[in-house]
């Protein structure tokens, strides 16, 4: 299942910056993050007989749900976002979501029998709680899979992945968009993730 090693939230987490459904008060980081997983097991099930854009449309609001992508796109953008207007940060960071939530459907293409299993919560850094899981295959090997979580307004939100006690999935997004930031800005990266979006998409 490496899809994840592949994504944010993400993805992917990944949110459009005023629409994301309230989160009940007594939402935890365990509670966001068996939420998604649980999502992502019901794709899976149901992906032999589903589309890539109907596997789009359940995972989106999930994601919207569990992901801060507001704050995750102005991470992988760095110094760009600073600089953006108001409305480059709303289309990156719709952007962003839409290639993430793309990303999922197409990598969703079947199910095994694999299940998620969570092994504890710790404390991160800058009041982040760290929500550690492990991908259990059929096979019985284990992938281990880092929630970083941070608490808002409208409650805990995932804002990055760590897959196998590598690197950062936001670490990983900085490398990727850099040369494009760097040549093109902002509007040249919203163009670029949408239209992988609509590849994807359109399979």
């Amino acid at each position: 299942m490496t899809y994840l090693s592949k994504i944010l939230l993400p993805g992917v987490v990944l949110i459009l910056l005023n629409s994301a459904p309230v989160v009940a008060t007594e939402d935890s980081p365990s509670n966001v993050v068996s939420r998604f997983q649980q999502l992502l097991i019901n794709t899976m099930k149901v992906a032999n007989k589903t589309t890539v854009r109907e596997r789009y449309k359940l995972l989106r609001p999930g994601v919207e749900l569990s992901f801060h992508l507001p704050l995750m796109s102005q991470i992988a953008t760095g110094r760009y976002w600073k600089v953006a207007t108001q409305h480059e940060q709303v289309e990156v960071t719709d952007a962003f979501l839409r290639m993430s939530v793309s990303t999922l459907a197409t990598l969703f293409d079947g199910y095994s029998g694999e299940v998620f299993e969570e092994k504890g919560v710790r404390d991160g850094p800058s009041k982040t709680k760290l929500v550690m899981t492990e991908l259990v295959k059929t096979d019985k090997s284990r992938i281990s899979i880092i929630y970083v979580t941070r608490r808002f307004k409208r409650g805990w939100r995932i804002i990055d992945v760590v897959v196998d006690r590598g690197i950062s999935e936001m670490k990983v997004r900085q490398s990727e968009y850099h040369q494009v930031l760097k040549t093109h800005g902002i509007p040249g990266l919203v163009t670029l993730l949408n239209t992988k979006a609509d590849e994807l998409t359109s399979r």
